[in-house]
């Protein structure tokens, strides 16, 4: 970083370090995070690393500007694509969607605990008023 070329695990760790500063969520630089996932992106172009500034980006503008580019992404078999949309749908007020977005999540995961959680925020969101 001193040279001002940073390689993708200086930039990786400080996106983790501004998450770790935070108390909470609500207190996340998401700005910082989504422009460091700018530079992450230009040094690495994944598909993973579009969605995590998706995520940034969902923070900042809110879920509807973003469902759409996250929807683009070519991760069908990625876990996390279908917990972020399912996390998106619910903001949106479509509980449906999420709903199913939450089952395609855990039917991609082998992890226990990943699959736990995504089963409780699914049954959050599917129970009756």
């Amino acid at each position: 970083m001193p040279r001002n070329a940073p390689g993708p695990y200086q930039i990786q760790s400080a996106i983790a370090a501004v998450h770790s500063d935070a108390a909470t969520p609500a207190d996340t630089d998401w700005t910082q995070i989504r422009t460091s996932y700018d530079q992450l992106y230009a040094r690495a172009p994944t598909q993973v690393v579009a969605l995590n500034r998706a995520v940034a980006g969902a923070e900042i503008d809110g879920p509807a500007p973003t469902l759409a580019p996250v929807d683009a992404h070519d991760l069908d078999a990625y876990c996390l694509l279908h917990a972020v949309r399912a996390d998106l749908l619910v903001r949106l007020g479509r509980p449906d969607q999420a709903t199913a977005a939450y089952d395609r999540a855990r039917a991609l995961t082998d992890n226990a605990v990943e699959r736990a959680l995504l089963t409780q925020r699914r049954d959050a969101v599917s129970a009756p008023l």
